[in-house]
């Protein structure tokens, strides 16, 4: 299992477009890949998970992969992350 954190910067925190941009980017990985912000994990392949935490400006989030291809997937989601401007 591999994880790496980041801390939400962007001013509308992870709404429905970046949200949608992180679902895609780990969805052709077999790797199961789960994002944690305040206290819940969900499916990172799920864009109804990702959007029930609500998270907003300023919020640590925690990505972890576990899998065959979890580094890979690891590293899409942080370039979406950076594509998308959302965080660091």
């Amino acid at each position: 299992m591999v994880e790496k954190s980041f801390t939400i910067t962007s001013e509308a925190g992870l709404h429905a477009r970046p949200a949608t941009a992180l679902v895609n980017a780990v969805n052709s990985f077999t790797a199961d890949v789960n994002l944690e912000a305040n206290g819940r994990t969900v499916n990172l392949k799920s864009i109804m998970g990702v959007m029930s935490l609500g998270i907003s400006k300023g919020t640590k989030v925690t990505i972890t992969a576990s899998g065959s291809d979890e580094q890979a997937a690891l590293e899409a989601v942080e370039r979406a992350i950076t594509t998308e401007g959302l965080g660091e």
